[in-house]
């Protein structure tokens, strides 16, 4: 491991709104937040909305900056990217944004049924052949139904033509209400019902796909705890282009 991405880890360690925990933790079911994410977390009793495989933070930053009546958790795997988003909220002292390394099959270890209200999934990777680790996935859904409380929301936010047509046909399926679709968010952004601020954040892949002209597609829908999940059987086109690398111009 090189030395940068340790002293990133340490740092981390010091910084009051990163919370790690061990797995034998989460495997005796003894963490301490679980259920109390609100008042130990965030001294509040406000609405709890995670951005799950949240990177380097810019969405759940950019979220918590623009909606204090929220409290957000930035959660993904690798520490080393979520540095800069809780170098930046300890920076600025936001208080109602934190970050959780973790995997997101462990979710149901770290929040209680019923304890998140709203779910974001911001540029995913569509995950094309393999749909059990797609994060709108029926299996992913069913983890998130025993946090999310009944009818919680879930945003997804992507570039993906695969992931937003293979998410819009689950969602029909499934008879999930979708309360936002539209496969051009800023074309259509002023005509929907968005909260005032949100087309203002854009990730740094956003920037990038937006730059070689690509659309941004954007569904929000409910979950509901009743129902079994089916997975839609059809055939989706698979997307053709790829990400840049941070060091690689864009076009």
């Amino acid at each position: 491991m090189g030395k940068n991405k340790l002293k990133k880890f340490a740092e981390m360690d010091t910084m009051q709104c990163v919370y790690q925990f061990p797995y034998q933790t989460l495997a005796e079911g003894a963490c301490p937040l679980r259920g109390h994410w609100r008042e130990l977390a965030f001294h509040n009793d406000r609405p709890l909305v995670l951005e799950l495989g949240c990177g380097k933070g810019e969405y759940a930053v950019g979220l918590g900056q623009r909606f204090p009546e929220c409290n957000y958790v930035g959660i993904d795997v690798k520490g080393a990217r979520m540095w800069t988003g809780a170098k930046q909220v300890t920076e600025m002292g936001l208080p109602n944004v934190a970050f959780l390394r973790t995997d997101i099959d462990l979710l149901d270890r770290l929040f209680a049924p019923d304890e998140v209200d709203e779910l974001w999934i911001t540029f995913a990777d569509p995950q094309m052949k393999k749909v059990n680790k797609r994060l709108t996935g029926t299996r992913m859904l069913n983890g998130y139904r025993r946090v999310l409380r009944d009818g919680g929301l879930v945003n997804l936010k992507t570039d993906s033509p695969f992931l937003y047509t293979y998410t819009r046909e689950m969602a029909r399926l499934n008879n999930l209400p979708v309360l936002i679709d539209t496969d051009d968010l800023y074309r259509d952004g002023d005509s929907l019902d968005l909260p005032d601020g949100l087309l203002d954040i854009k990730t740094y892949y956003e920037r990038q796909w937006l730059a070689r002209g690509l659309t941004i597609k954007y569904l929000r829908l409910a979950l509901p705890h009743r129902g079994d999940l089916a997975e839609p059987d059809i055939d989706i086109p698979l997307d053709t282009y790829r990400s840049f690398h941070r060091n690689q111009p864009s076009l």
